[in-house]
């Protein structure tokens, strides 16, 4: 269920969203309040759920992760236990940077930064040794085109 947010919310978390690295003076500035009132509803916010943490969004390319995999997978199996392994092994990879159940005729899609083609054989081949797979498709991105943290507010 969303959460009811008014104006000044949603140019908060808009604010957040462009750079949470502002001072609390230089974000109420650019919200149009002031700072106690600012920093009420971001606690508030943040206690909501609605703002999950903050973090520092890294370059990939400059830290030499040049390579973005998006790995479809189909599975033959769906039990529980398949289910937990595979979660366990998505979970302990820093490669899958997010892994996605899908509806339709694939059941997972992971999109994975690694540094070359040859990393991505070496993840595949780990991942294969800890779970059964009955098909992976891999596809590497030629270009990033659009990405973006920032989730429409409107």
């Amino acid at each position: 269920m969303a959460a009811a947010l008014d104006a000044l919310d949603r140019k908060i978390l808009a604010a957040l969203q462009q750079d949470a690295s502002r001072s609390l003076e230089e974000l109420a500035r650019a919200v149009g309040g002031s700072k106690t009132p600012v920093w009420n509803r971001i606690r508030k916010l943040r206690e909501a759920g609605i703002i999950r943490k903050e973090v520092a969004l890294l370059d990939a390319e400059a830290l030499g992760l040049d390579a973005c995999f998006f790995v479809l997978v189909r599975t033959s199996e769906h039990d529980a236990d398949w289910l937990q392994r595979f979660m366990n092994a998505l979970q302990n990879r820093p490669e899958v940077i997010e892994a996605h159940r899908l509806a339709g005729d694939i059941d997972y899609i992971l999109k994975v930064r690694v540094a070359n083609a040859k990393a991505y054989d070496d993840f595949y081949r780990d991942l294969i040794k800890e779970v059964s797979i009955f098909n992976v498709t891999s596809q590497l991105s030629m270009e990033e085109m659009k990405s973006t943290t920032e989730l429409p507010l409107e």
